[in-house]
């Protein structure tokens, strides 16, 4: 009789433990890693749609950008996996910042980015595409990108999500080096808020006194078309080393 039923509840065990690693393997997808691995890209989820955010980039094409000043230019920027890539490593294709065919002024900007360790580059607002401006960096003002090796990384104004030059972060927030890093840009009417990886970086008034003032105290004075306006293209900066973005999207306000 003992052996019997301890025979039964051996076999109850195994049962029991069988039917645990069966549901570990089933839910495993539940997972951060597993959720990570399957992430879909580059597309709108149906409420975003419904709140008016639009794609600027599709995975697949480079629609909708161009090479500043040079829209016919075989470029360093191109699509691989479903990532808009600075190829840094040819150099028979022309250098150059990316620029949206498109300007906008209310808005509500949202994109992904990595960079390589020393790597350097930029977005920038409120761009003027004028012949007499021969780099978007003339015109526009830049959150700044910065790989964690760069020796600028860290200069109080030359960090990762501030205002270029004239700000210094915010709140302090680190760059996640060799991962995406998420940047948020927000204007209305003027008035800019950065945010890098969901910490506010960089808040600043472009249509003030003081921001001419800040204009006048740099070398940026010696650009006319510089920051004096608050409606013009994005542009994306390309610098000499490799920088990949994703999920580009944006929302007029």
């Amino acid at each position: 009789m003992y052996t019997k039923i301890t025979g039964f509840i051996i076999a109850l065990l195994v049962m029991v433990s069988c039917k645990s690693e069966k549901k570990d393997e089933t839910d495993s997808w539940r997972t951060k890693k597993a959720a990570v691995e399957n992430a879909t890209h580059n597309q709108l989820l149906d409420v975003e749609k419904e709140q008016g955010w639009e794609l600027l980039f599709d995975g697949e094409t480079m629609d909708g950008w161009h090479l500043y000043n040079n829209p016919n230019a075989d470029s360093v920027w191109e699509v691989v996996d479903g990532e808009l890539h600075s190829n840094a490593n040819n150099e028979s294709l022309t250098a150059g910042d990316l620029v949206s065919d498109k300007s906008y002024s209310n808005y509500e900007l949202l994109l992904e980015w990595k960079i390589s360790g020393n790597g350097n580059s930029g977005i920038f607002i409120n761009v003027q595409e004028l012949p007499q401006v021969p780099t978007a960096w003339q015109s526009g003002p830049e959150y700044q990108i910065l790989g964690a090796d760069h020796m600028d990384y860290d200069v109080p104004e030359k960090r990762p999500g501030c205002l270029y030059v004239f700000l210094p972060q915010q709140n302090t927030v680190e760059v996640k080096q060799g991962e995406w890093n998420k940047t948020r840009i927000k204007q209305v009417d003027g008035k800019i808020e950065f945010y890098l990886n969901g910490v506010l970086t960089a808040e600043e008034d472009l249509s003030s006194p003081k921001w001419e003032q800040k204009i006048a105290e740099t070398h940026f004075s010696k650009y006319p078309e510089f920051g004096k306006t608050t409606e013009g293209k994005i542009a994306l900066q390309y610098w000499y080393f490799e920088t990949w973005f994703r999920n580009i999207k944006i929302r007029e306000l």
